[in-house]
């Protein structure tokens, strides 16, 4: 699964219609089998998830989403391996958890875990929780990340941008610890790379699997144009695979950034 990280690419695409036209190379991994994608940080993991899931079931792959901590309780999910099965049949994609309440779900029973990991083609988990806020540091508990994952995707929304760290962020004080400022300072670009890239940030946990960045809510040009900056500062540490979102609609379904 080793892919060549010779240069910078981007992709803007639109995170309500990530599903139309996403570009494999954006993501690799949509379309291979065995895969286990864990989604951490703020600012829209959830709806990425599901976008991704549905991409990868539209590629006629056995798809499943779960969460190791708590996420939102759809209407419908599977709790068995029999329900997950008939979600394939459908060619939907499978949502597998535990009921926690009236709104959240928690992770499958470890039997029906251990089923998913041998019979999905395709497993996107939601790792990590950010209460809606975009920009978050991972407390000692965070992320839950299964050993079985091999890809980690972090995200970040752009509209943390500028504003202050008290305010905008989940677990404020780790965040400031990390940045050395208070929580009256506000987000720079660099700052949100520094999260993004520590090992006490969003790589927390991550190790030597793949590691995508997505910064999500480039919704105007202003956003992009920051985007595009801090793609350039993830670039010049290493950091290749990143991929920028939005989520107003556009007539376009991606614009492929050159950064070479």
């Amino acid at each position: 699964m080793n892919r060549p990280d010779n240069q910078a690419t981007a992709y803007w695409l639109e995170a309500d219609r990530l599903v139309r036209g996403m570009p494999q190379d954006a993501f690799p991994f949509l379309g291979e089998r065995g895969h286990v994608v864990s989604l951490v940080g703020g600012g829209g993991k959830t709806t990425l998830m599901y976008c991704l899931a549905e991409a990868s079931s539209g590629r006629g792959l056995r798809t499943a989403v779960m969460t190791t901590t708590k996420m939102g309780r759809p209407g419908a999910y599977c709790r068995s391996m029999a329900a997950c099965l008939n979600c394939w049949s459908a060619g939907e994609y499978a949502v597998c958890g535990e009921r926690l309440n009236e709104r959240r779900l928690v992770a499958p029973e470890p039997a029906f875990l251990a089923q998913l990991l041998k019979q999905a083609d395709a497993l996107f988990i939601e790792a990590d929780g950010a209460r809606r806020l975009p920009c978050k540091a991972p407390d000692a508990h965070e992320p839950v990340i299964l050993p079985q994952t091999d890809t980690v995707i972090a995200v970040m929304g752009l509209d943390a941008l500028g504003q202050p760290v008290g305010e905008i962020c989940l677990r404020a004080q780790i965040v400031q610890a990390l940045l050395g400022c208070g929580p009256e300072h506000r987000l720079t670009q660099e700052d949100m790379v520094t999260l993004l890239l520590s090992e006490q940030g969003s790589r927390k946990g991550v190790a030597q699997r793949d590691f995508f960045v997505v910064l999500n809510k480039c919704d105007d040009a202003q956003r992009l144009q920051a985007g595009r900056r801090m793609l350039e500062l993830l670039r010049d540490q290493g950091q290749t695979r990143v991929v920028l979102t939005a989520g107003m609609r556009r007539s376009e379904t991606y614009e492929q950034i050159k950064t070479e």
